[in-house]
Order: C-alpha cells, then sequence, then structure tokens
C-alpha cells in the first residue's frame, strides 16, 4: 500500500470519526428535550390579545408564541390573561411582529403544570445600582445578572396579624412632611398631583435623603425621556448607589407595565426579608391602573367607572397591601405611591380609590407650583393617619397649632389683599398675619436642602415657643 493511500484512509477516518462525534452531541441534545412538551397554536389576534386553542393553561401562565422572522424563527413572551372555552387569551410581553396563523405555542416551563411559576426575576444585593426593565434585564449596560438569585414574582401576602405595628418615624428630609405630615416606618403614602408640579423632583428630594437601608423605584407608564432624566438628574449619584431602578415606560406593553409595578414591589419584599427598611418609590399607580385598563377591555371586560372595569380596583389594593412591615423584628417596606389627577380632579376614580386604600395622602397644588412655592404640598388638603401614633404630644400640639394659622390666613386672604383687613378684631387671624411669612418660609424648601427631622422640630418650636 502507497503512502498516498495510507494517508487519505488516515483523513477518511479521521473525518468519519469527526461527524460521529458530532452525531453524539446532537443525538444527546435531543436525548435531553421533553418530547412530550405540550404546544397549541393561534386562531386569532385582534388588538392587544391572541387567542389560542390545544393548552390547558391557568391564568398567569407563560408561554412561547412563535414568530417567523426573515427565514428563521424566534419566540414572543405572552401571559395567559383570560379564556373562553377552550380558547386562551394571551398578552404578548414584547413586539409580535412576524406572527402567521397558526403559529405555535409553547409552554415556557417543561410542562402545563409549571408553566404559571417558571418565569423567575433576578433578586438581591446584585441589583443595588442598576437599571432594569420589567422582565429583569439589565438597561444600563452593567452586565447580565443571571447569577444573582432569582424568584417567582408571586408571594405568600402576609396575616395582618403577624405584622409589626407602625411605632416610628421615618425621615425623609422633607421640613413640610417631617413636621407636619410625619410619615411612619412601614407606612404607605400617596402623592397625589397633576403634571407639571414638581412630583418628580420631591420624588428625588425624597429618595436622596430618606433614611433607608435600600431605594427601590418602579418607573411605570412614564415617558422614556424622564426615565434617564430621573435616574441622572433627580435621583442623583448618591442616591442610586443604594437603589434599585426599574423602568417600564410607556411604549411598552400593558402586560410589562403591571409587571415592572409587580417586580419592583418584589424586589423590595426580598430586602425587607432580610430585615432591611427599604423605601419603594412608585411612580405611578395611576399609570398602573390605566395599565389593568387596557388589559381588562381587550379580553372583553365592560367599562364602569371613567372607562375603568371593575377588576382594576379590585387589584390594585393586591399591589399596596403587599408593601408594610414585615413580622416583629424584621425589616420594612415605607412605600410612596404618585397618583395623577388628570385636570386636578381629587375625585378621579383612581384618586379616590387610592385614599381608600393607603395611610395618608400629600397632595401638591398646582397653584402654589405655579406661584414658585416649592415643594408645592397643599397642607390643608394632606393628611398623615399614623401620625398621631408616632409623634410626641408637643409635636402634634405645635403642627396643629400651624395648620389652624395658616388655614385662617388663607380664609382671609383675599381680604388680606385688598386691604379690607383691619388689626385688632381677630386676635387669632392677627397672629396668622404676623407668623405667614415665617410659616410660608417653613413650607419652602431647596432642591438640595436636606431638612432631618431634628432640625424640623427646632424649626417648629421657633414658630410656637408657648406650645409645649
Amino acid at each position: 500500500m502507497t503512502e498516498t493511500h495510507l494517508a487519505d484512509t488516515h483523513n477518511e477516518t479521521s473525518h468519519g470519526a469527526h461527524w460521529q462525534r458530532a452525531l453524539g452531541k446532537v443525538a444527546q441534545r435531543i436525548e435531553g428535550l421533553d418530547s412530550r412538551r405540550p404546544h397549541g397554536k393561534i386562531v386569532r389576534a385582534t388588538g392587544l390579545v391572541l387567542e389560542a386553542t390545544g393548552l390547558r393553561l391557568p391564568l398567569g401562565s407563560a408561554c412561547l408564541v412563535e414568530l417567523a422572522q426573515h427565514g428563521h424563527t424566534e419566540y414572543a413572551e405572552a401571559e395567559v390573561v383570560g379564556f373562553a372555552g377552550d380558547r386562551l387569551f394571551l398578552m404578548p410581553l414584547g413586539d409580535t411582529q412576524g406572527l402567521v396563523p397558526g403559529a405555535r405555542v409553547l409552554t415556557l416551563g417543561s410542562n402545563q403544570r409549571d408553566a404559571a411559576s417558571a418565569r423567575r426575576f433576578p433578586l438581591g444585593e446584585a441589583l443595588l445600582g442598576r437599571v432594569l426593565d420589567g422582565n429583569g434585564r439589565a438597561l444600563d449596560g452593567k452586565g447580565s445578572l443571571e447569577n444573582a438569585p432569582h424568584a417567582p414574582l408571586n408571594t405568600r401576602p402576609i396575616n395582618p396579624l403577624d405584622r409589626a405595628p407602625i411605632e416610628s418615624v421615618i425621615d425623609v428630609g422633607i421640613r413640610a412632611i417631617n413636621g407636619l405630615l410625619s410619615v411612619g416606618r412601614g407606612q404607605r403614602m400617596g402623592l397625589f398631583a397633576g403634571s407639571g408640579v414638581g412630583k418628580s423632583v420631591l420624588l428625588g428630594m425624597m429618595s436622596r435623603y430618606t433614611q433607608a437601608d435600600v431605594i427601590v423605584v418602579g418607573l411605570i407608564g412614564e415617558r422614556g425621556r424622564e426615565v434617564k432624566d430621573f435616574i441622572e438628574n433627580i435621583l442623583g449619584t448618591e442616591g442610586r448607589e443604594r437603589a434599585v431602578v426599574v423602568a417600564a415606560p410607556a411604549d411598552v406593553s400593558p402586560l410589562q407595565r403591571l409587571q415592572g409595578a409587580a417586580y419592583a414591589t418584589r424586589i423590595a419584599e426580598g430586602f425587607r426579608d432580610e430585615g432591611r427598611n427599604v423605601l419603594l418609590i412608585m411612580d405611578s399607580l395611576t399609570r398602573y391602573a390605566m395599565a389593568m385598563r387596557e388589559i381588562a377591555l381587550a379580553v372583553g371586560e365592560p367599562p364602569a367607572t371613567k372607562g375603568y372595569p371593575p377588576s382594576v380596583f379590585a387589584r390594585l389594593p393586591g399591589l399596596v397591601e403587599r408593601a408594610g412591615n414585615g413580622k416583629p423584628g424584621g425589616g420594612s417596606i415605607t412605600a410612596f405611591y404618585t397618583v395623577l389627577t388628570e385636570g386636578d380632579d381629587q375625585q378621579d376614580p383612581i384618586a379616590d380609590a387610592a385614599r381608600a386604600i393607603l395611610d395618608g395622602h400629600v397632595v401638591l397644588s398646582r397653584d402654589l407650583a405655579e406661584s414658585g412655592h416649592y415643594p408645592a404640598i397643599d397642607i390643608e388638603a394632606s393628611i398623615s393617619r399614623a401620625m398621631t401614633e408616632i409623634t410626641e404630644g408637643a409635636h402634634q400640639r405645635r403642627a396643629n397649632r400651624f395648620k389652624q394659622l395658616f388655614s385662617r390666613y388663607q380664609r382671609n386672604r383675599d381680604l388680606i389683599s385688598v386691604g379690607a383687613y383691619a388689626a385688632g378684631h381677630d386676635p387669632q387671624l392677627d397672629r396668622a398675619v404676623a407668623l405667614y411669612p415665617r410659616l410660608e418660609g417653613f413650607l419652602q424648601q431647596g432642591i438640595y436642602e436636606q431638612a432631618d427631622v431634628t432640625a424640623t422640630l427646632d424649626a417648629l418650636a421657633s414658630l410656637f415657643p408657648e406650645t409645649r
């Protein structure tokens, strides 16, 4: 046998061994697949909702919808949001371009039983300083979070009898709130405001100055430009170091906006369960409700108040009740939820529902904002329901005295402006007029000015030294 023939034989043998190894790897991958993985097909696509048959999945289950993209197959995640008979209503989490009639629908888990809990999201220490989307994916380009602990979004609600009571004041760094609307650790407050009255700036001040171990910010349904502006200019470097930001802006699907709010709350719960004190800022609860409205109307639920279906008002408490104190000796979640009041209407249905389920509300006034009064907190319309339990008697009496004099001046403001007020007839009004510049100065605060609780109480005592 010639040397050339031996070389050819050797090459053929090596080539054959290479293909055998490659085929062996493919066979192993095929064997590892679940051949019984169930799938259905898309039979209808209308607006935001896809209809599928061939699967039996519980509400909230995750699945994958097959898309044809330029000669190759991609998948879009979707969630079961309803059903009628044997048809499932699916809401995609992202773009469905390339969807064709009869496209396959696969369960995200290995079988139909675990599809509801197949989606898991990153949690824990690795998230500090990061910006994530509603799916738990990084938006800041700082690397993957695959090595972080993962868990499902849903958690068991805490037994209300097992929660620690609200007993201590949390310092939010805002003089008007610390002095007149004291917030307790574990309290859930609403921030009611129309557009353009300084809501985001106030949230940024609280995120920088609040005495909390961790800050979780959920930017839900906001404009994309505002997301970057809040992170870079309002939250700032100091606030971002101890913060986690979940951004689900207005251009993502309504389901992802809902998921973003639930994910931000889940992150806060994770830190609370570790014994930390968390500040949760959700901007905004109204956009969350609007996303629920879009989904409910898309699956055929009839509208009720101002187009909001009844399920919207049933689900709002489910989100809000997840915040608050944990078990005694554990951590806490102090939450601020912004509520947009359309046309500054405080009787908006979402604003009305929020007032009923929150532990107080801070109202921002457009008139004050337009007059250059910042933060534009309307003290007369705001209230903290936990203040009487967490503050001392002298503090409460001075706060009440402040509100009485401030309100007396406001009721007589027109008379004072036109010169119809004459001193000496009403001692209370005389005192209110004399103190009003100092009262107004107490309520105003610069964006980069921090007013802690001790300094606030000293300022309040200097206004009313006779009240003890």
